[in-house]
Parts: C-alpha cells; sequence; structure tokens
C-alpha cells in the first residue's frame, strides 16, 4: 500500500482537510443507512462507500442500470441529509445570547426601560407600544407574535401605552409605534407604523419593513425544505 493511501486511512474522522472531509462523508454515509433497508442494497452502498474493499471479483464486477440508479439516488438522500446535519451543527456552534420565541408583556415604565438597558448587547429588542381599541394595534400583536418564533435572537415586547407612565407622549394618533433597541441605544422610532402598510397588512409585511432599515437578523436556520424534499421522494 503506497505512503499517500496508508496516510488517508490513518486520518481521524474531524480532520479538516480534503481528505477529512471525505472520510467523515464516508462514515456518515455508513451510519446513516437505515437498517430496514434491503441486504442486498446495504451492500451496494457499502461498496460505494469503502472504495478499498478487498474482494477484487466484487471490483471487478460491473455494475447494472438498476444498481447504479439505486445508488445514485441513495447517494443524494444521504448528501441532503450529510449538509442539513453540517449547517445544523455549524448554527449552533455560531449561536450566540439568549432565545426567546415569544412576545414579552411589559407591566411598567421600570420595566421598559430594564428591558433596554439590560439586555445582552447584542440582542435587538422591539418594543411594540400600544392601546386596547386603536386601530391596528391588535393586528401590530398577532405579526409580532408570528415574528417572535421566527426570529427567537431577537426580543420582542409590547406594553399598553397607559403602562409606559407617558401616555401623554402615545396618544392614538401616534400608535401602534414600534421602538428598535440594540444595547441600550434607540435604532429605530417609528409612530403610527400602519401608515406604512395596507390596511390589512400581515407579519411578512412588518418584516420586510423592518429589514429595510437593517433592524433584524438573518433568520435562524431551517431545514423545512430539505423535510419537504425527504417527504417528497419515493423509496
Amino acid at each position: 500500500m503506497s505512503s499517500v493511501n496508508q496516510e488517508e486511512e490513518e486520518l481521524p474522522a474531524n480532520f479538516t482537510g480534503p481528505k477529512g472531509v471525505i472520510n467523515d462523508w464516508r462514515r456518515y454515509k455508513l451510519d446513516s443507512v437505515d437498517q430496514n433497508v434491503p441486504q442486498r442494497k446495504r451492500e451496494l452502498l457499502r461498496q460505494m462507500s469503502n472504495p478499498r474493499d478487498d474482494d477484487k471479483e466484487r471490483q471487478n464486477r460491473k455494475m447494472s442500470a438498476q444498481e447504479y440508479e439505486l445508488i445514485q439516488n441513495e447517494d443524494e438522500r444521504c448528501l441532503k441529509r450529510y449538509r442539513k446535519q453540517c449547517m445544523q451543527e455549524m448554527h449552533e456552534r455560531l449561536s450566540f445570547g439568549p432565545k426567546f420565541e415569544c412576545v414579552h408583556e411589559l407591566e411598567s415604565g421600570e420595566a421598559f426601560l430594564e428591558v433596554i438597558e439590560k439586555e445582552h448587547r447584542l440582542t435587538p429588542v422591539v418594543v411594540h407600544i400600544y392601546q386596547h381599541g386603536v386601530k391596528g394595534c391588535e393586528q401590530m400583536n398577532s405579526c409580532l407574535d408570528c415574528l417572535a418564533t421566527e426570529y427567537p435572537t431577537v426580543k420582542f415586547c409590547r406594553i399598553d401605552a397607559v403602562a409606559t407612565g407617558a401616555a401623554e407622549r402615545f396618544s392614538s394618533e401616534v400608535l401602534p409605534t414600534l421602538l428598535v433597541y440594540k444595547a441600550g441605544e434607540l435604532l429605530g422610532n417609528f409612530l403610527a407604523i400602519t401608515k406604512n402598510f395596507n390596511e390589512e397588512f400581515f407579519a411578512t409585511d412588518v418584516e420586510a419593513f423592518l429589514n429595510e432599515y437593517g433592524l433584524l437578523p438573518e433568520k435562524e436556520f431551517s431545514a423545512c425544505a430539505d423535510d419537504e424534499d425527504d417527504a417528497g421522494e419515493v423509496e
């Protein structure tokens, strides 16, 4: 055996170079094969994942078109799962700060100030100032409920204008109001924000508006597309 092949065999599975990536992929492919898969199919996949098989007769045998298609289809599915796993692991390593995933109700002006001043410096804080009975406020609350699940690293809050202790500053004419903070600094101050939308608006409209000002981070990694592709595949 050549020194190159010997070196490749001795590389650990988490080696970060090109050979390490190939070894990781081969190991993942073998480990991910469903045990319910027929024995013949598993054997073909094992041969594909281990090119240094010592069985010369099996190596020299020509592969049928059916076997080639089977291996190719399984290879694509396995690659999708491998890619999804790598993306999730990378995202977990790069994630920072707390996760919220809901809208927090602030009961007083003191709570309002505390969330602005004491939140993690890298956490955006979006505060909705509303008042019951004012047009657009209830709909804005529903939109933020939706966005809170899609942007769990953003702290979404809401507070009744009266509870702020500065109701005279937040009359019904300027509601609903959205305030956006980060590291204690006011980044966005949007009075009567619904004037920027149609009479009927949705979470995607609010999301697009905030993104125009660069006030939202990138969305959390989602594997929904891959999951849908996997669900649509037929064994």
